[in-house]
């Protein structure tokens, strides 16, 4: 499906109503029961709740969105972008809220999966949290620590979205895949009722212990190894395979990037318009997320020796023919 295969009726600029995401009455109780002394940290997150209140913007595009520029910047996710639109077409003549089917991006290193999520949160205009599950040892990031443990204290949905404007943000959890933990303890766990719309909705942070609304939060989760994902997870999320672009797709996001940093930068007004085929052919070796730095290296030398035209030498030496494995041509 092409990217001008459904017209585009409206900006990407989104409409906002209010959605209420805890009760107030419930932060005033607790917080009433709260011992004289200790609890300092419990006690001034129920202050916080009760200070900013219960209410947070909840994004509602008026219309589908342009998505040209991502379908461009982004040719291997064409399926995943096309799935996305599909469900804010659903929502946008009417007064539902939009709903996101939790998705899981499947696929090597390097293809963008984070980069997506991210560019997902700015089409929407909402909030992005993220954890990267490679680096826990246990669930309590995602769904707080009791505060009876000594340095407890809230996990990343409540604070995304006490702290956070937004109703729906995009919650990502990078390397579903690597998540471990003690034996006794599942740091997926929480996840079970966070990625069912029923059971989000009264969300209970172990921290905080007062039922949250996060049946909105939209969830991204990548990973390499589907076979490493518990099936009660990938039985609640859409599977999207995500391949490396092919050698001509590489080659104009290589482009892209090239112009994007030369138009953002006051130097980059000093270089060529655009980079010869060559060097093009060159970075088209190269995973999406090594691009950039590569790019940046290679302004950088081509600088130190006074031109205003990026060749070859001037990228990186070490690992330019390393990321081809993978490519299509």
């Amino acid at each position: 499906m092409s990217s001008t295969a459904i017209a585009c009726v409206a900006p990407r600029i989104p409409v906002a109503r209010m959605r209420s995401i805890y009760r107030l009455e419930d932060v005033s109780k607790r917080l009433d029961k709260l011992p004289g002394k200790d609890h300092e940290s419990l006690r001034a997150t129920y202050e916080r709740m009760l200070e900013k209140g219960e209410q947070r913007f909840q994004v509602k595009p008026s219309g589908l969105p342009v998505m040209d520029a991502l379908y461009d910047e982004l040719p291997n996710f064409h399926e995943v972008l096309d799935d996305v639109r599909r469900q804010i077409a659903l929502c946008k003549d009417s007064s539902d809220a939009l709903e996101i089917t939790p998705l899981l991006l499947l696929g090597p290193p390097g293809v963008g999966k984070t980069h997506f999520a991210r560019q997902l949160a700015e089409l929407l205009g909402t909030g992005m949290g993220f954890v990267s599950m490679s680096s826990l040892t246990a669930g309590w990031v995602l769904s707080g620590a009791s505060s009876q443990w000594r340095g407890a204290r809230a996990g990343k949905v409540f604070e995304a979205l006490v702290d956070g404007d937004y109703a729906n943000p995009v919650m990502v959890v990078d390397e579903i895949d690597k998540a471990g933990g003690e034996a006794a303890y599942d740091p997926l766990g929480s996840l079970y009722s966070l990625l069912e719309h029923d059971t989000a909705s009264s969300f209970i942070d172990e921290f905080a212990e007062v039922a949250v609304d996060a049946s909105q939060v939209i969830w991204v989760a990548t990973a390499n190894d589907a076979g490493a994902i518990p099936d009660p997870i990938l039985n609640r999320v859409n599977v999207y395979e995500v391949q490396a672009p092919d050698f001509a797709a590489a080659r104009a996001i290589a482009l892209r990037l090239y112009e994007k940093l030369r138009a953002s930068h006051e130097w980059g007004q000093r270089f060529d318009v655009r980079p010869s085929d060559a060097l093009l052919d060159r970075m088209a070796e190269l995973a999406p997320r090594e691009m950039r730095r590569a790019w940046m290296t290679a302004f950088g030398n081509a600088r130190l020796a006074q031109r205003d035209t990026v060749l070859c030498d001037d990228l990186p030496s070490n690992g330019m023919k390393k990321s081809r494995i993978g490519f299509m041509q």
